[in-house]
């Protein structure tokens, strides 16, 4: 795969100010969701009749290619929420992921729970874009940014009443990231640099997150198994995107997952 983050990063930043070309922020300010209240991620996870599943709309990944291209995003999401999901993750990179911030709005439009925008947030003008899509929360990926960054995306993103997913995948990201401004705080069992996977990394770093933050787990979770693993480290959040997305039917999956780990316990 090479850096994939690296070029990832270098196209968003062209993308970007393509994009405030088009859509001045002045324009998405005038968003029908831009002065709505936002939906607390972290309340949503907190909740006792819930597992605690942050389901995704993944459409391709530049690992495993092509995953569901033609997936109705108001189906699925209305799926998700039948099953019991507590959130909803949707992926707004068109490039390298396929989604758009048009799948965000729809997935806004037709529900009404937290909702993250899932992308490589580089520049303020994403967060202002965020909240005009109907976006809860922002993810924000130590991997990509600097940690002053992150504090600065951070704070307009919470001045926006937005909730912060600070992502991290190592002890030294953890240690040089974590800030205030997060409330939110995932670990990528994802290297996204060798996008090799291990579940195993949550588990080594559960103990080093403060229990003022949320954790969240992403990646890697495929069955109940893991999912009590790592609830059982403390973890409320479990973001679940290929795992769903490679079924026929993604909600269905879904429900199946969230029924298993409330059996076992």
């Amino acid at each position: 795969m090479g850096n994939i983050l690296e070029k990832i990063i270098a196209h968003k930043r062209s993308e970007v100010a393509e994009r405030k070309e088009l859509y001045p922020t002045k324009l998405l300010e005038k968003s029908i969701y831009f002065g709505s209240a936002p939906v607390s991620m972290r309340s949503y996870l907190a909740r006792e009749d819930r597992v605690g599943i942050i389901a995704e709309i993944k459409r391709r990944s530049p690992s495993k290619g092509e995953i569901a291209r033609h997936v109705s995003v108001e189906a699925l999401s209305l799926g998700y929420m039948q099953a019991r999901a507590s959130a909803l993750s949707v992926l707004t990179d068109q490039k390298f992921f396929g989604g758009s911030l048009e799948d965000l709005s729809t997935a806004r439009r037709f529900n009404f729970c937290p909702i993250l925008r899932k992308d490589f947030i580089v520049d303020p003008y994403q967060v202002v874009e965020a909240k005009s899509a109907g976006a809860d929360v922002v993810l924000l990926i130590a991997a990509a940014l600097p940690p002053v960054a992150v504090r600065e995306l951070g704070s307009l993103a919470r001045s926006l009443r937005m909730e912060v997913l600070l992502e991290v995948h190592s002890e030294e990201e953890l240690a040089t990231h974590l800030c205030p401004e997060a409330s939110l705080v995932g670990v990528n069992n994802r290297d996204l640099c060798t996008f090799q996977v291990d579940p195993a990394t949550s588990e080594r770093l559960a103990e080093r997150i403060p229990s003022e933050f949320a954790r969240v787990t992403e990646s890697g979770i495929e069955d109940a198994a893991t999912v009590r693993r790592l609830k059982a480290c403390g973890y409320r959040g479990f973001l679940i995107g290929e795992a769903f997305m490679r079924h026929s039917k993604p909600e269905r999956a879904c429900a199946r997952l969230i029924q298993e780990v409330e059996e076992g316990g």
